[in-house]
Order: structure tokens, then sequence, then C-alpha cells
């Protein structure tokens, strides 16, 4: 379909301790065998506040954010007004958290999680080689929990026909250059998922002005500063750089996102855990999308 580079938080250290849950944390949430990650932002000037993504859709402002002592809670914002909304307590305990969110109807859903890691690095990457994603086809490629695939490779291009469920690479990745192109169909719609938890999002945006939810921005959470999208039918070109939480993505010949900073995870990503490698995937569970391509360069 979403910023101090170095710090965990988004606050200098003597604040920090005096607001033990600002900062941003790397959620599991969690009922009966069912689990999914989510993130979370707490932010204490002027007041308390932040932003929450859930499993799903993109990440939302906090209202009604309270702190007692080492004890957080809020309701779960929702994107419509809802009257009696659930609501997420959680207790802090240096860098890691424990609670609960409680659903109007008493349904418990268990959260635990840890400070996220400012992924901060100290030198510029030595690049390895380039690897081909689609020299063998689908092999060094998987669906997404064993789901059903409409995904094939014929000359070259990557197809999805829906339904389908997402498309992995079966090689994880760090730090990354990666060039691919995509065709999308009139109001198509898929992602670009780095490490298998940021989405850069694919859409039929032509002739709009740019969002954080529309080609080319990390879903919810970075804004490109502008909109080449090419029509409909036609093959858009991205390059992307991956570095720590550094993220530059060129759209069709054009700088749209310069070395900016990815605060966390988006909707659908496969897990919580910013610092592990992780895969390319691909989303497949929206519209019909080809790729063609697909080129990625680890660093050493």
């Amino acid at each position: 379909m979403r910023f101090l580079p170095v710090l965990l938080l988004i606050l200098p250290l003597a604040a920090q301790a005096q607001v033990p849950a600002a900062g941003r944390w790397d959620l599991v949430a969690s009922s009966g065998t069912s689990s999914h990650p989510m993130w979370l932002e707490v932010t204490a000037t002027p007041a308390l506040g932040g932003r929450l993504q859930g499993g799903w859709g993109h990440a939302l402002p906090l209202e009604g954010v309270r702190l007692e002592g080492h004890l957080l809670s809020f309701p779960i914002p929702s994107e419509q007004a809802v009257a009696n909304p659930s609501r997420f307590t959680a207790r802090i305990n240096g860098d890691a958290l424990t609670g609960e969110i409680v659903a109007p109807n008493g349904a418990i859903t268990h959260v635990t999680g840890s400070r996220a890691p400012a992924l901060a690095r100290t030198h510029t990457p030595e690049w390895g080689a380039p690897i081909d994603l689609l020299a063998g086809g689908l092999s060094g490629w998987e669906p997404r929990g064993g789901g059903k695939s409409g995904w094939s490779v014929a000359d070259g291009i990557l197809v999805n026909t829906p339904p389908s469920v997402d498309l992995l690479t079966r090689q994880r990745f760090v730090d990354f250059r990666l060039e691919l192109e995509a065709r999308f169909p009139p109001k198509g719609n898929s992602g670009i998922y780095l490490r298998g938890r940021h989405e850069v999002q694919v859409q039929d945006d032509h002739g709009k002005p740019p969002c954080n939810r529309c080609n080319g921005g990390v879903y919810g959470q970075v804004t490109p500063a502008s909109n080449p999208t090419l029509p409909a039918g036609e093959w858009q070109r991205y390059e992307i750089t991956f570095i720590g939480r550094q993220l530059t993505v060129v759209l069709n010949g054009v700088t749209i996102i310069d070395r900016q900073e990815v605060p966390g995870i988006t909707g659908g990503a496969i897990d919580s855990n910013e610092a592990a490698p992780g895969p390319l995937m691909l989303q497949g569970d929206h519209s019909g999308v080809e790729y063609r391509n697909i080129r990625i360069t680890p660093a050493k």
C-alpha cells in the first residue's frame, strides 16, 4: 500500500526518563492461536499523543492518551467515529511493554512489545553482486502463509491474477538497492514490502497530488515530494535504496523520497521485528499487477 535517525526515541534522554512511554514500540497482538504485528509511537510534547499502526490499514493519530506513572492507556483510534471504542492499556517496564486491548464486548487481545530499534548505520555500505529475482521464475519465491497464489511468470514478467495472497522471496535481506518495473491497470493497487514490513505503495495515481498512501509513498508513514506516476498501463520504474531506516525512492527517474526515515511498520507487515532481515514481498490481494526486471543488490 508508512524523525531522528540515531535515537530510539523522539525525545532527549532526560525527557525520556520523565515520560517512560515516549518513543516508538514494536508490538505483537495475540488472541487465542492468532497474532499480528502492531506499531506504536508515543509523543509527549506539547501534550501526550502519538500514532498507532494496527495489523492492517495505516497508522492513525491517538487521542485521549493517559499516562499514570508507568501505565499507558488510550482508546483505539479509527478512521470513522466510534461511540464505544476498544481500549488499549499497557505497563511500561524499561524497554518492554505488556498490556491488552479490551473490546466493547469484553474480548481481550494481549499485547507485548519492545522499543523499536534505531537501525542506525555508522558507515556507507559496500554493495554485493546484483541478484535477478526472476532468473529462476518462481523458484525463489513463496506464497504468503501457503495460501492460494495467483502469481505466474512468463517471458520474464511476473503476473498476479486475483484472488491471490502476497508473494515473498525465500531469501532475506537487510540493507539493499532494489530496481524493478511495475505495470498496473486502471485503479490497480499493489505494494512493495521492504523486509516484508514497510510498504512502498504501487497504485494508479497518475495526475494526483502526492500523499503517504499514494504511489511511491510508504503507506501511512512517508509522503513523497512529488508524484511522477505515469498513466495506468505503462511500465513504472522504481529504484529503492533502504539502509537502516533511511529510504530513497526514485520513481520514473524522479527522486520522490530522499534519505528519509521510515518510522515504523505498515499495515500488512509479516511481523514487527524490525531489526531482523526480511523478504521482499509483493502485495497480491488487491488487484492484478505485473512486475519485471526485479533486481536487488544487497549490502555486504
